[in-house]
């Protein structure tokens, strides 16, 4: 009995202290508690916020492009394409010196077909008139035999019209052409101002060295002027070499 009482004893002790020793909190100090502890139910966490504060996205761009964006930055720095002045100046219906030639010829055509044209009516007209008027009393005047006299009248009339048609085509030409009229006007000028200025003197021709082109009609290019230079100074060559024999 003494020898169990001190066994007792210490267990009832034992079971005394051991909820204060187990116990986190048994002993008091002064320092602070701590920052973080493992209750967060108790304590929750501070997140600091992701977005940033409206000092930090504020700026003032020094220039208005600045905050464009790159891919449109090309086609704003990069001014359009200016027209320069011989674009500007020239017009959509230019007339160089080879449509020049090209129309010339195109109108010495309307003159020829005209003048066909107007030289057939010419002469069916007269033989209209002639045959359907009374004309004894001026075949009477004229001391020829009357069948030729009639027939000189009639190849008259047709003459008449031949030398009319050249107006007539040249009048259909520049009703077709008309958008060309003012700029053909003065190419003509130039084209026989530079004739008359290199043609050669016609005084100095021979059987042996005719005058090669004198006004100019065979030119139908610039190629065919280049050539119609070329003849004017041959012919100037041979007059000078035959002069020196």
């Amino acid at each position: 009995m003494l020898g169990a009482a001190p066994t007792l004893r210490t267990a009832a002790i034992g079971c005394r202290l051991q909820p204060t020793l187990l116990s986190p909190c048994a002993y008091h100090t002064t320092s602070p508690p701590p920052l973080r502890t493992s209750d967060s139910s108790s304590h929750p966490r501070r997140r600091v916020p992701l977005t940033r504060t409206k000092r930090n996205v504020i700026f003032k761009p020094t220039t208005s492009t600045s905050i464009i964006p790159i891919r449109h930055a090309s086609s704003i720095s990069t001014p359009p394409p200016q027209e320069t002045s011989s674009q500007s100046t020239q017009t959509p219906d230019h007339l160089d010196w080879n449509t020049f030639f090209k129309l010339r010829k195109t109108r010495r055509w309307y003159q020829l077909g005209s003048s066909i044209g107007t030289g057939i009516g010419g002469f069916v007209l007269g033989a209209q008139v002639l045959t359907r008027s009374d004309m004894d009393a001026l075949v009477s005047q004229i001391p020829l035999d009357p069948f030729i006299t009639l027939g000189l009248i009639t190849f008259t009339c047709g003459g008449i019209g031949w030398l009319t048609g050249p107006i007539v085509g040249t009048a259909v030409f520049n009703l077709r052409n008309r958008k060309f009229k003012a700029q053909m006007d003065e190419k003509e000028k130039e084209f026989y101002r530079r004739i008359k200025r290199f043609r050669v003197d016609p005084s100095a021709s021979s059987m042996a060295n005719p005058v090669p082109d004198y006004y100019g009609e065979k030119i139908s290019s610039v190629a065919g002027y280049r050539q119609w230079l070329k003849d004017q100074r041959a012919f100037n060559k041979k007059r000078t070499t035959y002069i020196s024999y």
